[in-house]
């Protein structure tokens, strides 16, 4: 949309009186130039108008997006055969039928295997034959074809893939140079931006929609590194794998899902972000697999109690709620109960964001981490290391449910629980590992916020406040502290056998 700042058709300087003078126009004119420098110093210097049309770009573009056929052995078992009565005359004549068709009892060695086929989309990054595409459009294909723009089909094979970001790469043989394209800086995309979009949806061939974003960095649970941006541009089936087009030509996204109760496009789709698969595809090409960095901790959600009982402005940051032994984290000197607020320069608005981010780091680069400790800000160096597959960096696992409690405890009626002192009977009654430290939640109050955030028997607090308890009135002296100074939650570090996590109390009276 272009903005035309409106001005009088006439601009004309008075003295009192009424008389004009013959420098009043001298001073109108001033008077515009001022107001056309103000609306341009006000205006976005990188601001776009509605484009004419998506004709040149489309043509330009087109012959670099291929369609994708991939297919797929299945055994052909077909329904299950019904189940009748030992001596039934419908038993016979239904395993006859059925073992005819190969699939009676799924051991008939004549079964006929069944060829399944499905469409995706794709796009050239390499003159010499390398394509992106979504990793499921490919998943378990036992041959996979390329159809280029002009038609030409072709073979292709897998370089390598990633699951978790659902990004594959392919290479064809081709004796000539094929049309590519290339990646744009995802993170300067906006919300609002024009994007292209251009694929095989339902396997009509080479398709452009165009639309806008809509959203960045949505998470819809489709793996651990979900940073997706959304478009209102039409993609529906088979555009998966297809790019996302700036207005400049690059790609700064690869279309993968879409939000859809119809089965159709409503509007609503999902690409993965450029800057995400970018290093994605350098490692599946120079190693044939994903290497990612690794930070090595557990973490968890920022809720607004925590937020507050830390003494936080607002709700951001990735909780520290166990570091792994020997890893980058414990060498930088991370500490549990540390909340991440930056990682290499980038801030960690929510706690998925930080192993996306750490993900991306490359490994052995020394970067900077800002975290929020004993009410203040502080620095660390971290040296990324390499994620091993075995490796987490969350936790949010829900605390398995425990025996009947001891007797001999002591009630916390602020927090809604009761606890007592560790000791070989409740260590053996709750299976509380020999080295846990702290006080074991021996009761729940079935209404509190204590058993709404998942305490349980069994559990072990072993820090209040970020400070360690071995008594019950280490944890009603923390209780009444936190009132004191004016908080509405205490924050607890709670162990139980899903490991560390912290949770954040309500004080009641």
């Amino acid at each position: 949309m272009t903005l035309n700042p409106g001005y009088p058709e006439r601009a004309k300087a008075r003295i009192p009186g009424g008389a004009s003078k013959p420098w009043s126009l001298l001073v109108a004119a001033m008077m515009v130039l001022s107001l056309t420098v103000a609306t341009l110093t006000a205006s976005p210097a990188h601001a776009r108008g509605t484009p004419d049309g998506f004709a040149d770009l489309a043509e330009r573009l087109q012959p670099a997006v291929v369609n994708i056929s991939t297919t797929t052995i299945m055994s052909d078992r077909g329904p299950e055969m019904p189940q009748f009565p030992p001596g039934s005359p419908f038993d016979e004549f239904f395993k006859e039928f059925f073992d005819k068709r190969g699939n009676g009892n799924g051991n008939n060695q004549n079964a006929i295997p069944r060829r399944a086929t499905s469409l995706g989309s794709g796009f050239i990054i390499d003159p010499e034959g390398y394509i992106v595409t979504n990793n499921h459009v490919i998943q378990d294909a036992e041959e996979i074809t390329v159809i280029l723009y002009d038609d030409t089909v072709l073979k292709a094979e897998v370089v390598g893939r990633d699951a978790k970001v659902d990004v594959a790469l392919l290479k064809v043989d081709t004796k000539r140079k094929l049309p590519s394209v290339s990646f744009g800086d995802s993170d300067q995309a906006r919300v609002g931006d024009w994007v292209m979009a251009i694929g095989n949806p339902f396997g009509l061939g080479g398709t452009v929609t165009a639309g806008i974003i809509s959203a960045k960095t949505r998470d819809i649970n489709a793996g651990p590194y979900d940073s997706f941006i959304q478009t209102d541009a039409s993609i529906n089936r088979g555009n998966s794998g297809g790019p996302l087009f700036n207005m400049d030509g690059e790609v700064i996204g690869i279309n993968t899902a879409i939000f859809s109760p119809s089965g159709g496009s409503v509007g609503i789709g999902f690409a993965t972000p450029a800057n995400l698969a970018k290093q994605v595809l350098t490692d599946l090409r120079k190693y044939g697999k994903t290497r990612r960095g690794w930070l090595g901790v557990r973490i968890q959600t920022v809720s607004d109690e925590i937020a507050e009982s830390l003494g936080l402005k607002r709700t951001y940051g990735a909780l520290v709620s166990s570091i792994q032994d020997g890893s980058p984290a414990a060498t930088a000197g991370v500490q549990v109960g540390d909340v991440v607020l930056e990682f290499n320069g980038r801030e960690i608005k929510d706690m998925r964001r930080l192993p996306a981010i750490v993900a991306e780091t490359e490994i052995g680069s020394k970067v900077s981490m800002e975290v929020w400790r004993n009410g203040e800000r502080k620095t660390l160096k971290v040296t990324v290391g390499e994620l091993a597959e075995e490796d987490e960096q969350d936790s949010e696992a829900p605390a398995k449910a425990a025996p009947t409690a001891e007797v001999g405890d002591t009630a916390i009626a602020a927090l809604g629980i009761n606890v007592a002192p560790l000791s070989d009977a409740s260590r053996e009654r709750f299976d509380i590992p020999a080295d846990a430290k702290g006080l074991v939640v021996t009761d729940v109050n079935a209404k509190s916020q204590a058993a709404e955030k998942g305490l349980r028997q069994g559990d072990v607090i072993v820090e209040a406040n970020q400070t360690a308890l071995t008594a019950p009135a280490d944890l009603t002296a923390q209780a009444a502290k936190a009132k004191e100074t004016g908080r509405k939650s205490l924050l607890l570090l709670v162990q139980n056998s899903s490991g560390m996590r912290f949770v954040a109390l309500p004080l009641t009276e």
